[in-house]
């Protein structure tokens, strides 16, 4: 009892009973968090029980979500007309027994985006994501928009970009996110793009260059590059160039690159060990479809790698990421046969 009382943490009648200067609160994906008011800190685990809820069910018929400036979450009662920093669904909260990983890796194969963001409150952070229509960009995409983040969704195809606009839209209709056409096989798009963001006069925390193809067949883009080159690493390559202004500008900022484990399997040397370019771009005669996307993919690592060491002393970091073995997507799609590898393998497979 007195340790409790040394603590700040006085008996009260119940363990779920909040000690005098706590507060409950939640978050915008419904996890309980708890502010002390004299301290001024919050914590995740409930101070005197130690345990970690959060809220269940919708909200109440007539009440409404709100952010204010501070992009503190409040709840509008439209029916009463009355405001409030408390969740009504309080008073139906569950308990997460989360499970203490047994590794020093705090996330695995069966984490979820959701998982990843939680309790975490994006508001005022701008996000760029390439290819974000489909796949790995649009949940990311959608992850990020649902913990407040403005989001761009770059993609190639602008009806594909709206309908995926519109999904998250569905999920919350106060999310801050649209699409702009961002086309990779073209230079020319990927600075037009650079300069319509640049004319909103936003800043921009995020840069994910996510967009990719893989096992398409031989042809030249109109700037006369090999497409998988060019739209995996080129583009992406060209458009961090035109944006790492507003990268500095913005910082703290991160780009992150989609690279693939399959940069293992590939060389981009001659045999004295000099670059060799005629790699990069081959002819029709000299392509093979995974040997070019293993090509871009290093190409991803080593741009990657660079960039975080002349961007970071300025607070640009840059990361690339392998997403994960054998994830099912559709960037398989224009190849038959790994279509079919792909679907035969999706059971056991991590889904998006």
């Amino acid at each position: 009892m007195a340790a409790l009382k040394y603590a700040g943490l006085e008996d009260t009648d119940s363990e779920e009973e909040l000690p005098p200067g706590w507060e409950e609160r939640t978050t915008k994906d419904g996890w309980v968090y708890y502010a002390n008011h004299l301290e001024e800190k919050t914590q995740w685990e409930h101070p005197k029980s130690g345990k970690r809820k959060r809220v269940a069910g919708d909200l109440p018929y007539g009440w409404e979500q709100e952010t204010d400036e501070n992009g503190q979450v409040y709840f509008v009662d439209h029916i009463n007309k009355r405001t409030t920093y408390l969740d009504p669904r309080l008073a139906f909260t569950v308990e997460d027994n989360p499970v203490k990983p047994t590794t020093r890796q705090k996330y695995d194969g069966n984490s979820t985006a959701m998982e990843i963001l939680q309790g975490r409150d994006l508001s005022g952070k701008v996000a760029i994501i390439t290819g974000a229509n489909s796949g790995i960009g649009f949940e990311t995409a959608k992850s990020l928009a649902l913990h407040g983040a403005c989001v761009i969704l770059a993609c190639r195809s602008p009806a594909r970009g709206e309908a995926a606009v519109q999904r998250i839209l569905e999920e919350w209709h106060k999310a801050k996110v649209e699409a702009m056409t961002l086309d990779l096989a073209s230079l020319q798009s990927v600075q037009c793009f650079a300069e319509a963001f640049k004319s909103k006069n936003l800043p921009l925390h995020m840069l994910i260059c996510n967009a990719a193809v893989f096992g398409a067949p031989w042809s030249l883009t109109e700037d006369g590059l090999e497409s998988t080159f060019q739209v995996n690493h080129l583009g992406h390559f060209y458009l961090v160039q035109l944006l790492e202004d507003v990268l500095c500008q913005s910082s703290p900022a991160r780009v992150v690159v989609v690279s693939s484990e399959s940069h293992r399997f590939t060389e981009i040397k001659d045999s004295s060990g000099k670059l060799d370019f005629s790699l990069l771009s081959p002819s029709k005669k000299e392509y093979w479809a995974m040997l070019a996307y293993n090509r871009s993919k290093l190409c991803n690592i080593l741009f990657s790698n660079e960039l975080n060491r002349r961007l970071s002393p300025h607070g640009v970091t840059s990361n690339s990421v392998h997403p994960g073995n054998m994830m099912y997507s559709s960037i398989h799609r224009s190849w038959w046969l790994y279509t079919l590898l792909f679907t035969l393998a999706r059971p056991f497979t991590k889904s998006m």
